[in-house]
C-alpha cells in the first residue's frame, strides 16, 4: 500500500500526559501536511486545535480515558463539552468492570447515552482487548454492533497491550450492522499497519506512523 493512502486511515494521536500545546500544534501541522484521517488529542486542547485547524482536518478526542470507570453522566458531560469545543470524533472507553460482570445492557445503554451527547459526531468505542477474554471480546463486538456507535476500537494504548492481528480478525468476524474497526495501541511498523487494514480495520490510532512514513511521502 502506498504510504499516502495508509496515512489517510490514521488518527494521528498524541495522548501522553505531558503533552503541551507546542506538541499538539506539531501533530496538527503534520496531520494537515500528510492528510491523516484526523488528529486524536486530549480534551483540554480540543478548542485550541479546532480553531487552529479551521475545519481542514477532523479533531478527535477521548472520553472516560484511559480506565473507563467514570460514571455515565460524567462521560456524557465530557462528550458534550468536547463537541461544544469543536470535536468531530469521540473515542470513549467502556466500563471494563461491567464487562467482567457481564452487565452488557448497562454498557449498551451507556454507549447510546454518550452517542446522544455526541450530537451527530462519530463515536468510537474502546473495549481494551488486553483485559478481555475471547468470549468477552465477542460479546463486546455484539454490544457495539447493536449500539448507535460507528466504530469498535481495540485499545487505549495505556493498557497492558495494544492491537493484535488476532483481535482484528476476531472483530472482523463478529461485528455487524456496518460497524467499523479501529486498531490502536502499539502500532509501530508500516507492515503491522498494512496488515491491520488488510484484516478489516478502517482506522489506525498511532503516534508513530506519520514519522515512519515521512521519508517515503515527502
Amino acid at each position: 500500500m502506498h504510504e499516502a493512502k495508509l496515512l489517510s486511515h490514521v488518527d494521528h494521536t498524541l495522548l501522553k500526559q505531558t503533552a503541551t500545546w507546542a506538541d499538539i500544534e506539531k501533530i496538527c501541522r503534520e496531520g494537515l501536511r500528510y492528510r491523516t484521517a484526523s488528529v486524536c488529542i486530549p480534551p483540554s486542547y480540543v478548542k485550541q486545535a479546532a480553531e487552529f485547524l479551521e475545519g481542514k482536518l477532523p479533531v478527535g478526542t477521548v472520553i472516560g480515558f484511559p480506565n473507563g470507570y467514570q460514571t455515565t453522566a460524567v462521560k456524557q458531560a465530557e462528550a458534550a463539552q468536547a463537541v461544544a469545543a469543536g470535536a468531530d470524533e469521540i473515542d470513549m472507553v467502556v466500563n471494563l468492570g461491567w464487562a467482567k460482570e457481564q452487565k452488557y445492557d448497562a454498557i449498551f445503554a451507556e454507549i447510546n447515552a454518550v452517542k446522544e451527547a455526541c450530537d451527530g459526531r462519530l463515536l468510537k468505542v474502546i473495549v481494551e482487548t488486553c483485559f478481555l477474554t475471547e468470549i468477552e471480546k465477542i460479546r463486546m463486538c455484539e454490544v457495539v454492533s447493536q449500539s448507535q456507535a460507528e466504530y469498535i476500537k481495540t485499545s487505549t494504548g495505556f493498557g497492558s497491550g495494544g492491537a493484535t492481528a488476532e483481535d482484528i480478525k476476531l472483530f472482523a468476524n463478529h461485528v455487524t450492522n456496518g460497524t467499523k474497526i479501529k486498531a490502536a495501541g502499539g502500532i509501530r511498523s508500516i507492515a503491522d499497519a498494512e496488515l491491520f487494514l488488510q484484516l478489516g480495520a478502517e482506522r489506525l490510532g498511532s503516534s508513530s506512523l506519520v514519522e515512519l512514513c515521512k521519508g517515503r511521502v515527502d
